[in-house]
């Protein structure tokens, strides 16, 4: 029996019409899958070689040559056919269908007898499957290929994708497992887990939520599988090969990075790779809702609690150590060597996702809401034709040649060769329906103030919502509801974290201030009829945010932050030398949008101060105090940043 409180709403049935995300999903579907498309074929001059599309076709036996890339390039494709399968969803495309349709007759073709499909090994290790699963990437592969699978036959209703991963899945359920003669083991980095429990919902098959609960449940116990799989390699290929492979490498030795340190149930603090950390937070969350498992539902809140209250950046960024990709400790977090992989911050959303509908709580929809709307879409450019691999919040170019900081680029690339970013990102804009809305047999959720239409059933009718906003630029929100006759139904409305004095009207009048939200929605109960309106007022005051003291790095400092919108400064709009910059207690903020910047943001201005730099010249150190003068400063959203060329950045400013 399933553990959901609400059940999600399927992205197939919610048409978005919204002045911000429209942009970005247009974005997608006209640039950024196209662009792709050319990237995994190798046709973008001057981005880094990719060859994905080769793989298959090599592994197919269509053409001659060696495999090329990560071990994991084959999860690239995968993920660009599920954005394909979103878009498709929302505007079809008949000629990008037909290309989809193509990958995967080539997918088929290169999938093994057995149901195995990894180019890698197909390729250059056949004798060498299922040897390495801590490093080898062969179920995060399957489960990116399974997600995309999935929501090609939501989207299209063709099964060749679903018939082929369904064959691939029956293969790894024959090696994992508890039964006798197959492994006792779980993936290196997780994804496969909730992948498989996506598979089980659109096929009913049990054994595939088993299989997800098996790698669930399996990892992390003595004896440790990792090594045993280890000790298995030295005997058939000879200790030396461990070297080799990079077995004693110091961070993946250490079972912290995967996560298998402990049983999962036993772990209370996230730590390790961040990326595979929630991927697997979302796979749990799926076999607790579907098993009703207290104790691993335990597990999850605990984790969710550590990562956003001692580990998640104000942009909604997790994974602050650059060696492993990986969190570090509770509140850790510095600005200019901070990793937030794009990845991570997606996964961030799909965990939340998850937690959402296993208690509607308005905190898990508060940082889908924060990542969103900063620390993901900070990984694209404006175009859509160049991407951030992490997202730091304070960069100074000249400084990105230090080993420490060589992992932050100054200027967003076209390419990767580790390319896992792009193609996330744009799976999640094109998959942005399902975040908005959720229901019950009497209560629709609205959780993200996104512009859009969707119709529900409630209380036995069908009911047709229709959102309208300018959000985040503008906290007006008009919600109108039409069932198909008069009809006693809630609606529960998120009144966001950020908001202080909220109204809320139906129909012109206000709702009482009796009627109080719980946990984080305001639930209006009452007999609708067609054409009634909600009406949100959110004030959007620029505010200021502090970090808690135990965040060392940000003491004295302050975060700028409208709504939604984190800020920060550019040199662009305010010369070099931003940490000289300091903003007044008295300061007043302001703001104003401006249609003609960065594509129409809402620029934030305010009077700081800063030193005076006259009478220094070349001398390093003195005794005389500079004198400070008024200066002018402006930010502008964090997700814009570095989209006019090379120049500092800077979230965290001193506070005079």
């Amino acid at each position: 029996m399933s553990a959901r409180k609400v059940n999600p709403i399927s992205y197939k049935s919610v048409s978005i019409s919204d002045p911000f995300w429209t942009k970005y999903r247009n974005l997608v579907r006209d640039e950024v899958i196209p662009y792709q498309w050319d990237a995994l074929n190798d046709r973008i001059e001057g981005a880094a070689p990719s060859r994905a599309i080769r793989n298959f076709r090599i592994a197919a036996g269509e053409e001659e040559g060696e495999f090329y890339g990560y071990i994991f390039q084959d999860s690239d494709v995968a993920k660009w056919l599920e954005a394909v399968a979103y878009s498709l969803a929302s505007s079809p495309d008949p000629e990008l269908e037909r290309l989809a349709d193509e990958t995967i007759e080539l997918l088929n073709r290169a999938q093994q007898p057995d149901g195995y499909l990894n180019t890698y090994f197909t390729i250059k290790h056949p004798d060498r499957r299922w040897e390495n699963e801590r490093d080898n990437h062969e179920t995060y592969c399957a489960g990116h290929l399974i997600e995309a699978a999935v929501a090609y036959y939501e989207t299209t209703g063709k099964t060749q994708l679903l018939n082929l991963v369904c064959k691939l899945a029956d293969h790894i359920d024959s090696v994992y497992g508890e039964e006798e003669g197959k492994l006792r083991g779980y993936p290196g980095h997780q994804e496969i887990e909730l992948a498989l429990m996506r598979l089980y919902a659109v096929t009913g098959e049990e054994r595939y939520a088993h299989l997800s609960r098996f790698f669930i449940n399996e990892r992390g116990r003595e004896p440790h599988f990792f090594k045993q799989e280890a000790d298995r390699r030295a005997e058939r290929h000879g200790r030396e090969s461990l070297l080799a492979e990079g077995y004693y490498n110091l961070y993946k030795h250490n079972y912290e990075y995967n996560q298998s340190h402990l049983p999962v149930r036993e772990q209370e603090h996230a730590v390790g790779h961040a990326v595979r950390a929630v991927y697997m937070y979302a796979g749990m969350a799926d076999v607790a809702a579907k098993t009703g498992d207290v104790s691993l539902l335990e597990a999850c809140r605990r984790l969710w609690d550590n990562v956003t209250q001692r580990q998640m950046y104000i942009t909604g960024g997790i994974g602050s150590n650059h060696d492993g990709e990986a969190f570090s400790f509770d509140y850790d977090l510095p600005n200019d060597t901070a990793y937030t992989e794009t990845c991570a911050a997606i996964g961030l959303v799909f965990w939340a996702h998850r937690m959402l509908h296993l208690d509607p709580d308005g905190k898990y929809a508060d940082v889908i809401e924060r990542a969103l709307y900063n620390g993901t879409i900070s990984g694209m450019s404006l175009d859509g034709k160049s991407f951030f691999y992490v997202n730091p919040l304070e960069v100074w170019p000249e400084a990105c040649k230090r080993p420490d900081k060589m992992h932050v680029e100054k200027v967003r690339q076209k390419w990767f060769g580790c390319a896992c970013c792009p193609p996330n990102l744009a799976r999640m804009i094109a998959s942005l329906g399902q975040y908005i809305y959720s229901q019950d047999e009497n209560t629709v959720h609205v959780h993200q103030y996104i512009g859009s239409e969707t119709t529900v059933g409630l209380s036995g009718q069908q009911v047709r919502l229709s959102l309208e906003s300018n959000y985040p630029w503008d906290g007006q929100i008009k919600l109108t509801v039409a069932p198909e006759h008069k009809g006693e139904f809630s609606v529960a409305v998120r009144i966001p974290g950020w908001c202080e004095g909220a109204s809320v009207f139906v129909n012109g009048q206000k709702v009482s201030a009796d009627a109080r939200p719980r946990k984080g929605y305001l639930k209006l109960t009452r007999e609708w009829d067609a054409g009634d309106v909600i009406t949100l007022d959110f004030p959007m005051p620029v505010e200021r945010i502090y970090a808690n003291p135990k965040v060392r790095t940000n003491a004295g400092k302050v975060a700028i932050q409208r709504g939604p919108i984190v800020y920060c400064l550019e040199q662009a709009d305010n010369g070099e030398i931003l940490p000289d910059i300091s903003l007044p207690e008295n300061a007043e903020l302001s703001a104003r949008f401006e249609p003609g910047r960065l594509g129409g943001v809402t620029v934030v201005t305010a009077e700081a101060v800063r030193g005076d730099s006259r009478g220094w010249d070349t001398t390093l150190y003195g005794k005389k105090k500079r004198s400070k003068h008024a200066a002018p400063i402006q930010a502008i959203p964090y997700f814009a940043w570095a989209n006019r060329g090379e120049g500092e950045m800077l979230v965290w400013i001193r506070e005079e």
